[in-house]
């Protein structure tokens, strides 16, 4: 026979049999930071304990919209993403707030769907990490549920490139790709290959233009400067750097990667063909994740402030001045073991 269904306990029905008023027992069991004397504390937690009480998340949700930010990534398996969720993360409950994630893997429909379910759930604010987010994106309708999500009084924060009036965080790909090729350049690198990702993207394709850039005003022939496009991933990077080995290297003595995953693979990939890094090829990247510092050799980079771009989102997101400031982070070049000097 099917159970009875157990009668719903109500803060109210708490409050009352541990003898206090209903905001004593919201303070307690809502998470609230206003103290509560030691004696009421116990009472509630002791009444709610007897009748089996469960805070109703979705209901305090709806009620206020005053501890939650929401966090909409392209892929959250990316280590540079994990350094940021990590930052906004630690940053958020030093302010007595807490982050939820969701990935999109950088589908504009998805990431549309994704904003529409939070904005149903009233976070606090959104936290929106992409290349680039575009007004004109699905013809305006992510901008306008963004707006509306906006004038409901949430607030929306971009990481990455964006045209939209919202506050933003951004990286200087450009000038972090000039760096680390014009350090190339000048220690003797003479033909370059850059393993660009994808063609899509548009910070890997900020890096590339940088890249070349920095190539070319330090002498090197655009004719001795090839683009390979590749997956972004170690796979990507593997498979790139054999290619190219495979093909005979043509005298390539360097290989800029738009990030550090694909040069990790693509010194994996040349080690496979049986060429050594840096002795044979130098290698670079873009980012400075954490394994960066642990391969072996260890690898050259620009080192992105991820994590300050985690921080500073967050405090974006819980401050009370308007939408539409701009802050972009510089990077800084990082030389290792994975480069040396060519005559």
């Amino acid at each position: 026979m099917p159970h009875a269904a157990r009668p719903t306990v109500t803060l109210h029905d708490v409050a009352a049999a541990a003898g206090v008023s209903i905001s004593t027992a919201s303070r307690v069991l809502g998470g609230s930071t206003r103290k509560v004397a030691p004696e009421n504390e116990a009472r509630v937690l002791a009444a709610a304990a007897a009748l089996r009480y469960t805070v109703d998340a979705s209901a305090r949700a709806m009620r206020r919209a005053s501890d939650s930010i929401a966090l909409v990534a392209d892929d959250l398996t990316t280590p540079s993403m994990a350094v940021v969720v990590a930052a906004m993360e630690r940053e958020a409950r030093t302010a007595g707030a807490f982050v939820t994630v969701s990935s999109t893997m950088g589908a504009a429909e998805r990431q549309l769907e994704t904003v529409r379910v939070l904005r149903s759930l009233r976070p606090r604010a959104l936290v929106l990490t992409s290349s680039r987010f575009m007004a004109d994106a699905l013809g305006g309708r992510l901008l306008k549920e963004l707006g509306s999500y906006e004038r409901e009084g949430g607030r929306v924060v971009i990481v990455g490139e964006t045209d939209m009036a919202f506050d933003a965080i951004g990286f200087d790909d450009f000038a972090g790709g000039r760096s680390v090729s014009a350090f190339v350049a000048e220690t003797g690198h003479r033909r370059v290959a850059i393993f660009g990702g994808a063609r899509e993207l548009r910070n890997m394709g900020s890096r590339t233009a940088g890249f070349m850039d920095g190539l070319r005003a330090g002498g090197l022939d655009e004719r001795d400067i090839r683009i390979v496009y590749c997956e972004v991933s170690r796979q990507g990077g593997f498979d790139a750097a054999r290619r190219l080995a495979g093909e005979g290297m043509s005298g390539t003595d360097a290989v800029l990667a738009v990030n550090d995953t694909i040069a990790i693979g693509a010194m994996s990939g040349f080690r496979a063909a049986g060429l050594a890094v840096p002795e044979d090829v130098s290698v670079t990247g873009v980012d400075d994740i954490p394994l960066a510092g642990d391969v072996t050799p260890r690898l050259t980079t620009v080192a992105l402030p991820l994590a300050q771009a985690g921080v500073e989102a967050i405090r974006f997101a819980l401050a009370n001045a308007g939408g539409g400031r701009r802050l972009t982070l510089e990077g800084r070049l990082i030389v290792r073991e994975s480069t040396r000097p060519r005559k």
